[in-house]
């Protein structure tokens, strides 16, 4: 830590250049470059070992070549960290300001208090009385960015660094000699004592970390263990009897018969059984019941495909056996006195392991096939000792039990079907016992077939409302149609009445001529309209419609001078409450023959009233 701590300090090079007048810098500085001081006596401070490896003592003088230091940063003559037990030799360090003095080297290190957590504040004792805060932070600022400098009049202070390692670069500097400038006064020296200082900032922000990394490991392990953590069965459904008889056809289907015979275990252990259920949950039994045949049949065809995979093993066993054999008499045959002279001696060698080796296969091939065969004659022969009278016995025993087995069933669910009967018969005991209800549930049920009614009429108000805006729509593209013919018709009607002014000035004719024209005219564009409007007007579609029309024309009857439409509803209201004026209009505006719309009054009391014209209509059809 102190070596990185020092070569982390920035020192200008310039600033190296020393006095011989001082001997302690001098023979540290080259004690530092691994020479001996000229004209100084005594031993080398340090080894050769922490100093710069392959250096010439007789460099610097021989050439004038002005010494190095080898802990300048960026120049790589850095050597590796010494041992532990050698201690390290500090140097002079210049700063603007002042100039710390390094301490003797052969002096124990100064000791320090133990390190708080997360420590970034250091103690700084022995300053000079003349020194100021700036000249603190000149010398201090080279450890790192300082946040903080508290300084007491009593030759101390205490820096707060921004990070923790920074504060390992100042405890460095404890035990240098400070002076302030070239003053040989007391009050601009004193050794520095830097040392770890607690206070409560450090010991928050430490705190505060070490929640963070708790937190962040508590949710590590979290996502650990929901990592390794088994799945967790699916949830199973809640009883009812829709779910009952989808659950009654899963268990009809063998691919999602696993899934369904776990719901309905675990149904029957919760107690979901009872009077009501019993019968579905009988069925459902049943149904499971019904798949034991299948799985003795996949069981049978399994241990089919056993027996042909045997037979094919042993057929396969056969033809390796044999192709043994082959090899083997090859090897014998090789070894016959024909043949054995012909080959070198390292072929006969090896032609004698190779036979050995397969025979030894052969024969454990062969007792392996031995094997199978002494099995099947095992088999066989127990079949045959089926014969036995003792054998018999036990096989009729064994029926007998069968037979035993197969009553019991059978009594069982004879028992199982009378209860279900049962069950049957107290269901239509309790339906006939619903007749004597009590008056809340008959109330009850004429609420509920009130409310079943109004629904059934807002239905049919709606299909009635949508069917007459479909005849709304339709009328409106048939007044759109006769507009337009209009339209059309009063053109050529103007044509033709400006062609025959035109004719009766040429003519001389006077003007009763011409009014007789427009007269003309005009009866012939109402005679269209009429008939446009015979066109209009659809027929009644229904017997409400006919009704409505007349009551309404009886009440105009007795009206001659007409009413109007508000008069018009609020008489209708007291025979059919749901009816609506708007309703009543239309229905009078569809049948221009019958009933006629009137302005009577003037400005404020302009009235619209209806009157019934049936009688004058008639007489114009």
């Amino acid at each position: 830590a102190a070596a990185d701590g020092l070569g982390s300090i920035a020192i200008d090079t310039t600033q190296l250049n020393m006095s011989v007048t001082d001997p302690t810098a001098w023979a540290t500085a080259m004690n530092n470059l691994g020479m001996v001081p000229v004209g100084l006596a005594g031993q080398q401070l340090v080894t050769d070992s922490i100093c710069v490896p392959g250096f010439d003592p007789s460099l610097s003088m021989m050439t004038g070549i002005t010494p190095i230091n080898p802990m300048i940063p960026g120049m790589g003559l850095v050597p590796p960290p010494p041992p532990t037990d050698v201690p390290v030799v500090k140097e002079i360090i210049h700063c603007k300001s002042c100039t710390l003095f390094p301490p003797n080297p052969n002096l124990p290190p100064p000791s320090t208090r133990e390190r708080p957590p997360g420590c970034k504040t250091v103690f700084v004792g022995g300053l000079p009385e003349n020194a100021t805060e700036e000249i603190i932070q000149e010398v201090f600022e080279q450890c790192g960015d300082i946040t903080a400098i508290r300084k007491s009049k009593k030759n101390f202070c205490h820096i707060r660094f921004a990070e923790e390692f920074m504060v390992d670069k100042a405890i460095y500097l404890s035990g240098y000699r400070m002076r302030l400038g070239s003053s040989t006064d007391k009050k601009d020296s004193g050794r520095l004592h830097v040392d770890f200082a607690q206070a409560r900032d450090d010991f928050y922000e430490w705190e505060c970390k070490q929640r963070m990394l708790a937190r962040e490991e508590r949710h590590r392990r979290k996502m650990e263990e929901d990592r390794l953590r088994p799945p967790s069965p699916p949830a199973i459904m809640h009883y009812s009897e829709h779910e009952a008889a989808l659950l009654a056809e899963k268990l009809k289907d063998d691919s999602k018969f696993s899934e369904a015979i776990t719901v309905l275990l675990t149904w029957i252990e919760r107690g979901e059984v009872n009077r009501r259920s019993a019968n579905q949950f009988y069925s459902m039994v049943q149904s499971a019941n019904s798949h034991v045949r299948r799985l003795m049949n996949e069981k049978a065809a399994h241990e089919q495909e056993m027996e042909q995979a045997k037979e094919s093993f042993k057929n396969a066993l056969t033809g390796i056996l044999t192709q043994f054999e082959q090899i083997v008499a090859v090897f014998n045959a090789s070894t016959r006195q024909k043949a054995w002279d012909h080959f070198s001696k390292a072929q006969r060698k090896n032609i004698d392991i190779w036979r050995k080796h397969s025979e030894e296969l052969r024969n454990a091939h062969s007792e392996q096939l031995m094997g199978i065969r002494r099995e099947e004659e095992m088999e066989m022969s127990d079949d045959d000792s089926g014969d036995n009278p003792s054998k018999k016995l036990r096989v009729d025993d064994s029926a007998l039990a069968a037979q035993a087995y197969a009553l019991k069933e059978e009594n069982d669910s004879l028992r199982w079907q009378l209860d279900a009967y049962r069950n049957e018969v107290e269901l239509l005991k309790q339906e006939k016992g619903q007749l004597f209800r009590t008056e809340e549930s008959l109330t009850k049920d004429q609420q509920l077939q009130f409310l079943q009614q109004t629904m059934q009429g807002m239905q049919q108000q709606l299909l009635s409302i949508q069917e007459e805006l479909n005849n709304k729509k339709s009328e409106l593209e048939q007044a759109k149609e006769e507009q337009t013919h209009t339209q059309a018709m009063l053109k050529v009607l103007q044509e033709q009445l400006k062609s025959s002014k035109e004719l009766a000035e040429i003519n001389g004719h006077d003007e009763s001529q011409a009014n007789e024209i427009n007269v003309l005219t005009v009866a012939l564009v109402n005679q269209d309209r009429e008939k446009n409007s015979e066109k209009r007007s659809p027929g009644l579609k229904s017997e409400k419609e006919a009704l409505l029309i007349g009551i309404i024309s009886t009440f105009l009857h007795v009206h001659p001078f007409g009413a109007n439409i508000e008069y018009l509803w609020s008489y209708m209201q007291q025979l059919d409450s749901r009816i609506s004026a708007n309703e009543i209009e239309m229905l009078l505006m569809r049948l221009p023959r019958m009933f006629k719309q009137e302005f009577t009054g003037v400005g404020a009391t302009l009235e619209k009233r209806w009157k019934f014209c049936a009688f004058e209509g008639i007489k114009t059809i």
